[in-house]
């Protein structure tokens, strides 16, 4: 087996075959989170993804986070922006538009989260665009859809996860309103679009037509529900906050040692006798309160109350090592150093970094899936702003007096 040492910061090896989208045209109209991941996604499969971006300023996410690097370029836009290359083009011109019909025509994706209408309004909306390529695949990100009451409603992350219910079972019962500590909404929807988008590629070589894709962060949000909605529907008893603890086993949460806290689960009868065993509490298994599944977690509060008068004398740690040795799972409660650092998280090479021409190496999130035929590359660093503007124009033959044609009308400047 291959040391674990030897992958740190290494991209995986490139296959002898083409990555999986290799030769399929993306144009990425989008901005901030959920469409640039989602277009990352597709790039690191191979897909040629041009960034259209506005003159001037580009995605808002370049100069987003409140620190910055040596350049203009934050650290997120750098973490969501590898394999891409960056026209700057300006939409709400004529000439602008124009530029970006000749680009349609050559691409087999689009993907924009503008919020609906605004693309209607620039008069380069799918019943524009399906004129122009029928063949398109074009993806609509938005905070809460193309239809329905709250469809114009200006949608992030927060209010995604706070309307579609996910806030109501976040945290603490007594505590104040909590989100996820991760954009579940956003990186959701990216994920559900990248789905969708890859169904219809698939599906128009059948067919010869692309198709029009509608993904809401509201949608993608309520999706995950499945175990507090499957809760409620067979019960009627409305979900609710149960800090690090789950409606469906107990015990099965954050539990505190000597030193702090770590994570452990005996989620069915065999777990919960082994572990009654092994920490040396036999009496609990004969606990008329927590004889069953369905008695634990009624008496949760009592149950976390037994376990941790036995668990404070050990430090997490030595806990976690005990429980696995068992076949009991648990686990520490890592930082995200920590995570990226622990030997597990080299080995998956979680970390990798990228050469940028200006940062220097730029560190990334590594590829959260493997493949072993065709894994997934980074062949570009994050673009700088209408860095190939001139390039990607040329292989659609925009270049000479007809380039300079657009420049004096307007197409490339703010």
């Amino acid at each position: 087996m291959t040391n674990s040492t030897q992958h740190v910061n290494k991209p995986l090896q490139a296959a002898n075959r083409p990555l999986p989208l290799a030769g399929v045209r993306v144009l990425d109209v989008s901005q901030v989170m959920a469409g640039p991941y989602c277009c990352m996604l597709l790039a690191d499969l191979g897909a040629d993804v041009i960034k259209i971006e506005p003159p001037g300023t580009g995605d808002q996410t370049r100069g987003a986070m409140g620190f910055k690097m040596k350049g203009s370029d934050s650290m997120g836009f750098l973490n969501m922006n590898r394999n891409k290359r960056s026209v700057a083009l300006n939409l709400k011109s004529k000439a602008g538009k124009q530029v970006f019909f000749e680009l349609v025509k050559t691409a087999d994706i689009l993907v924009e989260n503008y919020r609906p209408g605004v693309m209607k309004k620039l008069g380069i909306d799918y019943a524009v665009l399906k004129d122009i390529n029928p063949g398109l695949v074009y993806a609509s990100i938005s905070g809460f859809g193309q239809t329905g009451p709250w469809a114009e409603r200006p949608g992030f992350d927060l209010m995604a996860q706070a309307m579609s219910g996910v806030m109501s079972v976040t945290g603490y019962p007594d505590g104040p309103p909590v989100k996820a500590g991760v954009p579940v909404a956003d990186i959701g929807c990216a994920l559900f679009a990248v789905y969708a988008i890859l169904a219809a590629h698939i599906g128009k070589k059948n067919t010869g037509e692309g198709q029009f894709i509608d993904a809401s962060l509201f949608d993608a949000a309520l999706a995950f529900s499945i175990w507090d909605t499957s809760q409620y529907w067979g019960t009627g008893v409305e979900p609710y906050k149960l800090g690090t603890a789950n409606h469906m086993s107990a015990p099965y949460q954050a539990m505190k040692a000597a030193d702090g806290y770590f994570v452990m689960g005996a989620t069915n009868q065999k777990l919960w006798a082994l572990l009654c065993e092994k920490i040396n509490r036999p009496e609990l298994m004969n606990d008329a309160r927590f004889m069953t599944n369905p008695l634990r977690l009624a008496n949760r509060e009592e149950l976390v109350i037994e376990l941790e008068k036995t668990f404070v004398t050990k430090t997490g740690a030595e806990w976690v090592d005990l429980l696995l040795a068992e076949g009991i799972p648990a686990g520490p409660i890592n930082t995200y150093p920590e995570a990226f650092e622990s030997e597990h998280g080299k080995h998956r090479q979680m970390r990798m970094e990228i050469d940028h021409p200006i940062e220097g190496k730029v560190p990334n999130i590594g590829f959260a899936v493997k493949l072993s035929g065709t894994p997934q590359q980074v062949r570009m660093h994050p673009p700088l702003l209408g860095e190939h503007t001139n390039s990607v124009l040329a292989e659609i033959g925009i270049t000479g007096d007809a380039l300079k044609a657009f420049e004096a009308d307007g197409a490339f400047l703010p």
